[in-house]
């Protein structure tokens, strides 16, 4: 392999991305740019994937198992091995002497082959991750695809650069006075911890699985990957590249395995606290992300759990442009993604905007219009919208419109192409926010918890401060990964910028155009903080990386 004659730029091109946070991206986002006959190409390879077996020819299968059913309907019908821990994880350990020995710079081109190699079959894994996650096509194309892989990249970077911030090796030499100096040979090698076990998520197996599952190989750890029960196809297929690279270039390539589990077995939990397993990154829920963080202590833990997102309107000069781009953002996926607003709070006086004075009557029933004309046509609703990616959503959605007086009613959509799909328009609530209800201890308001789906409240506050007040609470108190807010002022700005500083929160101030509060770029981006509740770490930053090695200093007398 000419791994450096290749990707050498790549991580160049990458490294210097994450500093100066430009925009950048080797992944193309069109689906054009994939060739003329890779839509075609790509379909048909998702097709010959069902209704069969996917070997891996990885230690310890034991038997098969599978079960995910496309939430627009059709059951996948592919069979995964099921692996003996017991057997696979000391093969997985075997080859990571030689991939240490390798270096920080092999480790990160042969991952970039990896991702390399999983860009060219872009369209491929669009199929499976709509067909696991629900997302609508050109979502998982770009989300699944592009924009996992590029994530995927930013991981190798900063473990790059983490790695090589020590040299690997030194002269040393102190001075004696008239005696001879004393002097020593160092050598420093970065070492990985151990096996990395990376849990994935079901709405974004590759997006949210890429960052750890990269971080870990480049840093020279190997990576057991345990895809959620309904999203394994697109985890199954980056491990068979991933294996099929390492073993071209020399590596054994069961430094990458996965790990299916029966119906119910839960493997998750008993993997996380076997002494062979020092780090974990898990996406998914506030109660087991907890658990893993108080019981797998033999492990370096790293969770993005559940938060409250929040959108701050005080005032707007673009009051179209706020509703446009709230409208968007609410019902982008459903709003299944961890980045999507919950509470919009306004005033109940209301707020100053370009078009006039709006009560917060106005500024809800506008927003409903808002989103309403958005998704008006089926095709687009669609589009946007794709499939509810299991009942727990569709529950909480039908729940909602019984927590307070429904301003806009969700409407099923039909699909065309999949009528087993479950399609579904936002439902949004009005809700008081007045400060003696949520500083109440007792009776807890709907709107302090997260409710995960197309679910929005539009929360009645008394005041911009009093949003503030409870901007703060909810980062505080339930976490956030991202806060928005709209404001012609800039003693407000300053106050918003100050409650997000104190309490660790990513900010977005007054879009109005094609950038949206729910979506991030990698290179420039971060994806959380890592300083609230929300999650533990940032997609992507140094801290990120860096405790998933250590510097092992050997000296020899010179």
């Amino acid at each position: 392999m000419q791994l450096t004659e290749t990707h050498r730029p790549t991580l160049d091109q990458a490294l210097e991305a994450i500093r100066t946070r430009a925009y950048w991206s080797p992944h193309p986002e069109h689906p054009k740019a994939y060739g003329e006959t890779a839509p075609a190409d790509g379909l048909a390879a998702f097709e010959a994937l069902r209704n069969h077996r996917f070997d891996l020819d990885q230690p310890g299968t034991d038997g098969w198992t599978g079960g995910e059913v496309s939430p627009y309907g059709p059951e996948l019908g592919i069979e995964y091995p099921h692996a003996d821990p017991d057997v696979l994880l000391p093969a997985m350990r075997a080859g990571t002497a030689a991939w240490r020995e390798a270096g920080p710079e092999t480790r990160a081109l042969v991952c970039i082959e990896i991702l390399a190699r999983i860009s060219a079959r872009t369209h491929e894994f669009a199929h499976a991750v709509m067909h696991t996650s629900g997302q609508a096509f050109l979502m998982a194309f770009q989300a699944g695809g592009p924009h996992a892989q590029d994530r995927g990249l930013e991981a190798v970077a900063y473990a790059y650069a983490e790695q090589t911030r020590t040299p690997a090796e030194a002269d040393w030499s102190k001075p004696q006075g008239k005696r001879d100096p004393l002097e020593l040979r160092k050598t420093f090698t970065t070492a990985g911890r151990g096996i990395a076990l990376m849990i994935g998520c079901n709405t974004f197996p590759t997006w949210n699985g890429y960052p750890g599952l990269f971080a870990s190989l480049a840093t020279g750890n190997p990576v057991l990957v345990k895809p959620h029960p309904r999203a394994v196809l697109p985890l199954a297929l980056t491990v068979k590249v991933a294996r099929e690279v390492l073993a071209e270039a020399g590596f054994d390539p069961n430094l990458v395995a996965l790990a299916v589990e029966r119906p119910g077995e839960g493997i998750a939990k008993s993997l996380a606290v076997r002494p062979e397993i020092r780090i974990i990154d898990y996406t998914g829920s506030t109660a087991f992300g907890d658990w893993l963080e108080s019981n797998a202590r033999q492990a370096q833990v790293y969770t993005e759990k559940a938060g409250v997102n929040t959108v701050v309107v005080d005032s707007t000069d673009d009051y179209k442009g706020m509703l446009s781009n709230l409208a968007f953002s609410l019902s982008l996926y459903s709003g299944q993604m961890c980045t999507t607003p919950q509470n919009v709070l306004v005033p109940r006086d209301g707020i100053a905007t370009d078009q006039g004075h709006r009560t917060y009557e106005e500024v809800a029933a506008d927003l409903a219009a808002a989103v309403s004309g958005l998704l008006g046509d089926d095709a687009r609703a669609n589009a946007l919208l794709g499939a509810l990616v299991n009942p727990d959503v569709k529950a909480r959605l039908e729940a909602a419109s019984g927590l307070g007086e429904v301003a806009l009613a969700s409407r099923e959509v039909p699909h065309p192409e999949f009528p087993g799909a479950t399609v579904r328009t936002p439902v949004m609530v009005k809700l008081d926010g007045a400060r003696k209800l949520w500083e109440s201890q007792e009776n807890e308001p709907a709107y302090l918890s997260e409710c995960f789906g197309p679910v929005s409240f539009v929360v009645a506050v008394d005041s911009t401060e009093d949003a503030l007040e409870l901007l703060r609470r909810t980062i505080r108190d339930k976490g956030a990964m991202t806060v928005g807010a709209y404001t012609t002022s800039q003693e407000t700005e300053r106050a918003l910028e100050e409650v997000c500083l104190d309490e660790s929160a990513q900010l977005s101030l007054n879009l109005t155009g094609g950038v949206y509060v729910n979506q991030t770029a990698a290179f420039s981006d971060f994806h959380g903080s890592g300083g609230n509740p929300a999650a533990n770490a940032a997609l992507c930053d140094g801290a990120f990386v860096s405790n998933r090695f250590r510097v092992v200093e050997v000296r020899r007398q010179a």
